[in-house]
């Protein structure tokens, strides 16, 4: 099981380059090309709502991305340090500001999970954590 890991500044800019780095490991693990336009979208909305998430808390940690290929499938986990992923969570209660903060973070679950087939979202007190896997191809691999 190979894995690569990036941590970058809760900064806009920088999630462009995580959508780029996903894209050319999923490609070597062996994702299907098919299917790479749907990792780079999923990666960029998990991306841009945890840097969302640490801006708005005042979050100075950096986002967490883990790429791992294994035997048969390709995994991404994009985690964030944001006390607030657990307040976004479905059915927590909010005021006005955070219902609105709640709305836009569905929205990019909803884009997530309609994207990718194995998704799972986990809050905590200490952030949260988007989990996705692709099935790969032996076939496919780059040598």
């Amino acid at each position: 099981m190979a894995t690569v890991e990036l941590r970058f500044s809760a900064l806009p800019e920088h999630v462009r380059t995580a959508r780029l780095v996903a894209a050319a490991v999923a490609r070597r693990a062996g994702v299907d090309e098919a299917v790479l336009d749907e990792v780079r979208l999923a990666v960029g909305e998990a991306c841009t709502r945890a840097v969302g998430l640490h801006l708005s808390n005042g979050v100075d940690a950096p986002v967490r991305v883990a790429l791992t290929e294994e035997e048969k499938k390709f995994s991404i986990e994009i985690g964030d340090e944001s006390p607030t992923s657990a307040a976004l969570a479905p059915g927590a209660p909010g005021g006005d500001e955070e219902s609105e903060a709640e709305g836009e973070d569905e929205m990019g679950l909803a884009v997530i999970k309609g994207l990718v087939d194995d998704v799972e979202v986990t809050t905590s007190e200490t952030g949260g954590v988007i989990r996705m896997s692709w099935p790969t191809s032996p076939d496919s691999l780059v040598p």
